[in-house]
């Protein structure tokens, strides 16, 4: 039993009242935090509401223009490696409640066979992002942020068996960029925003129990018109 029975209640009812409104709500956090399995958690419990879910991921700029480090390496871990201009002009027109159309992402995948998604407007859009916070137009249009945070020793495991499963990495490939991009870009972009987020999210053994407590902060949180 939910430690807190009557939250989705209270929650959709505090939502019902939102007429006009859009309600922009961002999920930040490191790499193999869990960003994408909280944002697919909200949508879940927001599907009723239809939200428009955004993920920053779709911007990631082509390999040819990313930056490289002095061992000739890729760095995608870095606020340059996404397109900032054209993902804070497409949030900024879903959330005035204009579709949007944008190539879907995957890693290594040729650009030109990327899936071109239409996104439609919601009263309730879901973004999630390594540089949510980072990124101050972004950031501005946030009504509610949450941080994802966990150990750094699970970020790494996670993104050891994401790389390994679906990049074909090799793990001493894995540990390099870990150390040299992943960890440092975690430090300066995205673990100096973390107090100033909405809701800490502690996505580990406790990530249940903060799911509810989460949801009722958003519900006392989230602006009403």
């Amino acid at each position: 039993m939910h430690k807190y029975p009557c939250v989705s209640l209270f929650l959709y009812c505090t939502m019902n009242n939102l007429k006009q409104k859009t309600i922009v709500i961002g999920i930040g956090g490191g790499s193999g935090s869990g960003k994408t399995t909280l944002l697919r958690r909200l949508g879940d419990f927001f599907n009723q509401e239809d939200p428009a879910i955004f993920s920053m991921d779709n911007y990631y700029k082509p390999i040819t223009e990313q930056e490289k480090d002095n061992q000739g390496i890729i760095n995608f871990d870095l606020p340059s490696a996404l397109n900032e201009d054209l993902l804070t002009t497409d949030l900024i027109t879903l959330a005035a409640g204009h579709p949007i159309e944008v190539k879907e992402y995957f890693f290594n995948s040729n650009p030109n066979k990327n899936v071109l998604l239409t996104i439609q407007p919601s009263k309730i859009i879901i973004v999630e992002g390594l540089f949510l916070f980072h990124y101050e137009r972004v950031n501005s249009l946030l009504d509610y942020t949450i941080f994802v945070d966990v150990d750094y020793d699970i970020q790494l495991d996670r993104r050891i068996y994401r790389d390994q499963e679906t990049r074909g990495y090799s793990r001493s490939d894995i540990i390099y960029q870990w150390e040299n991009h992943a960890l440092p870009c975690y430090k300066s972009y995205i673990l100096p925003y973390k107090n100033r987020a909405n809701f800490i999210y502690r996505n580990d053994h406790r990530a249940d129990e903060d799911f509810q407590k989460l949801t009722v902060s958003m519900a006392q949180e989230l602006p009403k018109t």
